[in-house]
């Protein structure tokens, strides 16, 4: 059985390819449809064009490429993660690729924006200071009678004994 140094060793990994691929491939699918120009849904044929237009680009392919590591990375650090733990780490997707846009495709990225993308940096941040996985993954998958409300006492008591249960209305004293 793998460490618990080695299993968050191996979460941070995926989270950093996940956060990595899903930057890379956002900002390359932009470069690539936006290479393209606008895209017509006039006519039959307008779309026809536009589908063999977009299927031949290299660098649509190459942003679809990076996406398909992205989720691949993102369904493997859910398997050994918490929810609540992966999907805030992803938000530095939502940092990355403005600089992304910035950096690579001349985008404006005004001040106040950037005040956003601090923000959810030191969000990320705060949501690292936990475990990654605060349930056990043998209890993760729970059975259905793991699932019911627990039975109160008399309930339990009643149903072993084959009597019904002795019911109160609200606010009426037993």
């Amino acid at each position: 059985m793998p460490s618990d140094r080695s299993l968050r060793r191996k979460t941070y990994l995926l989270l950093a390819l996940m956060v990595f691929f899903g930057s890379v491939g956002n900002t390359v699918l932009d470069k690539g449809m936006k290479a393209l120009g606008a895209l017509s849904l006039s006519s039959l044929a307008a779309v026809r064009s536009g589908f063999f237009a977009t299927i031949s680009s290299p660098t649509v392919w190459l942003g679809i490429a990076c996406m398909i590591v992205f989720f691949v990375s993102h369904m493997l650090a859910l398997s050994g993660a918490d929810y609540s733990f992966v999907m805030p780490f992803s938000a530095l997707t939502y940092a990355l690729v403005p600089l992304l846009g910035f950096l690579f495709l001349g985008e404006h990225v005004p001040s106040l924006r950037w005040v956003g993308i601090v923000l959810i940096f030191f969000g990320v941040v705060l949501v690292n200071r936990t475990p990654p996985r605060t349930i056990d993954a043998a209890n993760s998958a729970q059975s259905p009678e793991a699932m019911r409300p627990a039975q109160s006492s008399e309930a339990t008591r009643s149903a072993q004994s084959g009597e019904p249960p002795h019911s109160t209305a609200i606010g009426e004293a037993r």
